[in-house]
């Protein structure tokens, strides 16, 4: 940015350290920072120009919203969700109600702007026929219907938006069109079409089902009457029994194991005791031969005889019958016996033939009653299943009549009175703001690309050398007319700073007032020679003897300053071709000597550089008081340079706003490495108008605010 407003990074001080200055604040080294002070000051310099920029947005548009923009108009319809609803019968609905989520919510925002809508209300509107929404009514060559369709889909779902009230079930359906009635139609139709959509979709889904329930119940009918009627074939086809007759069956069976038990436990005792009774009567008819049966019979084996549960027998071996008895008795009761155990075992044969077939029919009649309880519960289950779907059947058909949407118009579209857009008071306003950003952005913009110095602050800062004076511009439309301005106006603002410049230049050196001065500018134009020239008249008014040397030998500008006898000069003395009391020349309204530059084909440098000029200053010093050089620009020719060291005081003139900063610091470079400082910086060409204008004429050109009362031209 320019050193008088956002600042920028450039050498500051003699230490060669980079600095950032700001126009009115120190400089902060090592920063990168906006000044916001400086900013404000240069944006309100610019004041007009914002004012004037946003006046012009402001009006064009105006224009734009008035004469130029179509006028489009907003119309709004609500529509409510109703997720849950009275029911008018105690029925279960086929389809499910809405949810209450935030997914479901969204979902139906969606649903509003889907194609399928879309077309519905492109045809109950006929909007393909609009040319606003078909924008190929009216061409030359039409494209197919369906591109035709297609584009007016896409332009009526642009013309349409929906949002969601926060925290509610109220959706705002906002159509915006060129006309405020079709506005208003197209958002109040788009409302009754979704409503009309919720319900057919309903009202299809529960015919739906009830085709789907009609086709189930009469296969379900079909499958109950196919069971039904395979129970009772197996019923007539099977010799059957009841439950309680097979438990009876199963009674029969335990009874008959338990019969043979017995019997073959009363088998098992008759065997036994007929074996016992045999061994007995077998070893005591061996022993008892010859003798008494009674009498031979062991103990053991008469107890066995008597054990066989025979009284007669018993009493027979008691008494000591004879053999002959006790055997015959004893074969009686054997034969009794053998008969006891025959019977037994005939019985048992006899139940366990009877056991088996009470079995087999207990086998047969558990198969076939399972597999009839299986078949009555499959028969019991169709009929459940038929039956629960007969019901929703009746419920379904019931329920295609009373269905209700769960979604309601809460209110229709009316026409907007006025257009929504353009709005023309925002319009404005915006235009007016852009208009004042866009001037604002070009000021500042144009104040970062300016390199030239306006104050007398951010020069020092910038160089780090002092600046003895500020001059301003000299109202003289020639050059011949410059000198005539300082003689004529002697309190003039220009005469003012010639004045405070010499004061600074004498204080510069208190104890030795520099004698020699050589003035000279980075480039040409910057007011080094009229510095000169003035400088040099205000010496001589205070009495000082006066030398204004021409030290610009290429250029030679001063015959146009003054009305000079001859052209002969510097560099006639330093060849030796004339005497310098020959060729310098008094100019009484400067009052003071002038020796011009002069014609010589030899290099000015050359000159510079010998012995003759070093001379030639030394004897000058011997007969004038002042001797004043105007030297070339720096940037061009090594002159100055050359002539700096034989100079007590090097004033260095920098055009106001012209100068480029880069121009300076190079200049105050070359002079660095020439081992010669410059002894103070000198603003020069000051338009008063412009520093007001810019903001700094109260500050740092006093000549400008205050002229009336202390200046006179």
């Amino acid at each position: 940015m320019s050193s008088n407003t956002l600042g920028r990074l450039g050498p500051s001080g003699p230490s060669g350290s980079r600095a950032r200055f700001l126009p009115g604040l120190a400089a902060a080294p090592e920063a990168e920072e906006i000044d916001l002070v400086a900013l404000a000051r240069v944006l309100w310099r610019g004041k007009l120009w914002i004012a004037a920029a946003a006046v012009l947005f402001a009006t064009a548009g105006w224009l734009w919203a008035t004469r130029v923009a179509v006028p489009y108009y907003t119309a709004q319809a609500t529509v409510v969700l109703e997720p849950s609803q009275a029911s008018v019968v105690n029925l279960d609905s086929v389809v499910a109600g809405l949810g209450t989520d935030q997914l479901s919510i969204n979902t139906e925002a969606e649903v509003l702007t889907s194609r399928r809508l879309m077309e519905r209300l492109t045809g109950r509107l006929d909007l393909t026929a609009d040319p606003e929404f078909n924008r190929w009514l009216g061409a030359e060559i039409l494209p197919p219907p369906a591109v035709q369709h297609d584009t007016t889909l896409r332009a009526v779902a642009a013309a349409i938006s929906v949002a969601n009230l926060k925290a509610s079930y109220v959706f705002e359906i906002t159509a915006v069109t060129t006309d405020p009635a079709k506005s208003a139609a197209l958002a109040s139709a788009l409302a009754e079409v979704y409503v009309a959509d919720r319900l057919q979709v309903k009202f299809d889904a529960t015919e739906a089902a009830t085709g789907w329930l009609t086709e189930r119940v009469a296969a379900l009918k079909r499958e109950l009457e196919a069971s039904e009627t395979a129970v009772q074939a197996f019923t007539a086809g099977t010799d059957l029994v009841s439950p309680e007759a097979l438990a009876a069956l199963g009674r029969q069976l335990k009874d008959n194991r338990a019969r043979r038990a017995d019997l073959a436990r009363t088998r098992d005792a008759a065997a036994a005791e007929l074996a016992a009774l045999r061994a007995a009567l077998t070893a005591g008819l061996g022993t008892g031969l010859g003798t008494g049966l009674g009498t031979g019979l062991g103990t053991g084996d008469g107890a066995a005889l008597a054990a066989a549960g025979d009284a007669t027998l018993a009493q027979l071996v008691a008494d000591g019958a004879g053999p002959a008895r006790i055997a015959a008795r004893a074969e009686t009761v054997a034969a009794r016996l053998e008969d006891r155990r025959a019977g037994a075992e005939a019985r048992i044969t006899a139940l366990a033939a009877a056991a088996e077939g009470l079995a087999a029919a207990y086998q047969a009649q558990s198969a076939d009653l399972v597999r009839l309880e299986q078949m009555k519960r499959e028969a019991e289950a169709s009929r459940a299943l038929y039956e629960y779907f007969l019901t929703r059947l009746k419920e379904t058909a019931v329920q295609q009549g009373i269905q209700q949407a769960d979604a309601r118009v809460l209110s229709e579209a009316a026409p907007p009175l006025g257009p929504s857009a353009p709005r023309t008071r925002r319009t404005l306003v915006l235009m007016m703001l852009l208009g004042g950003v866009a001037a604002a952005a070009l000021i500042a913009l144009r104040e970062m690309l300016n390199t030239g110095v306006r104050t007398a602050e951010a020069l020092e800062a910038e160089t780090g050398h002092a600046v003895f004076g500020q001059v301003p511009k000299i109202p003289a439309r020639a050059r011949a007319e410059v000198l005539a301005h300082l003689v004529e106006n002697p309190t003039s603002a220009a005469a003012e700073a010639v004045r405070n410049l010499r004061t600074s230049l004498m204080l510069s050196n208190v104890d030795r007032p520099p004698q020699v001065i050589l003035s000279t500018s980075a480039m040409p134009g910057e007011g080094k020679t009229t510095l000169a020239i003035a400088l040099a008249q205000n010496y001589a008014r205070l009495g000082r003897k006066v030398l204004l040397v021409e030290g610009d030998l290429r250029r030679r500008v001063f015959g146009e300053y003054f009305a000079l006898a001859q052209n002969n000069g510097l560099r006639a003395v330093l060849g030796a071709e004339n005497s310098f009391e020959a060729v310098v020349q008094p100019v009484a309204a400067l009052g003071a000597d002038v020796l011009t530059g002069g014609k010589s084909a030899t290099n000015a440098a050359d000159l510079f550089t010998s012995d003759r000029f070093a001379t030639l200053i030394k004897g000058l010093r011997q007969r004038y008081d002042i001797i004043i050089i105007d030297m070339p620009p720096v940037l061009l020719v090594p002159d100055a340079r050359i002539v700096a060291p034989r100079a007590d005081a090097v004033l260095f003139a920098v055009k106001w706003d012209h100068t480029s900063r880069a121009q300076v610091a190079e200049a105050i470079r070359q002079f660095e490495l020439a081992g010669t400082k410059i002894t103070g910086l000198v603003l020069t060409q000051i338009d008063p108008k412009g520093m007001k204008k810019y903001g700094y004429a109260g500050k740092y050109g006093a000549y400008g605010t205050y002229k009336s009362d202390y200046y006179a031209c």
